[in-house]
């Protein structure tokens, strides 16, 4: 039996629409991995360097203090054992 021109039609049919549909499946996980692999980028090119510089700011800043403590404490020890003595 040879398929009427109707049922090639609507084969056509449904042919072109999974095909679009793979198509459009495809785009968006292509853009869905550009925009991942451009997020990654900017996270490990931006961020990161923040994060290191904030870091190594807050590091110098704790041993400023520390060492003004230090300091402080042994120039008050020295003043207290010259007075006393």
């Amino acid at each position: 039996m040879v398929p009427s021109f109707t049922w090639l039609l609507i084969l056509d049919f449904l042919v072109g629409t999974v095909a679009a549909v793979v198509i459009v499946v495809v785009v968006v996980a292509v853009v869905v991995v550009v925009v991942v692999e451009v997020v990654v980028v900017v996270v490990v090119a931006v961020v990161v360097p923040v994060v290191v510089a904030v870091a190594v700011v807050v590091v110098v800043v704790v041993v400023v203090v520390v060492v003004v403590v230090v300091v402080v404490v042994v120039v008050v020890v020295v003043v207290v054992v010259v007075v006393i003595a």
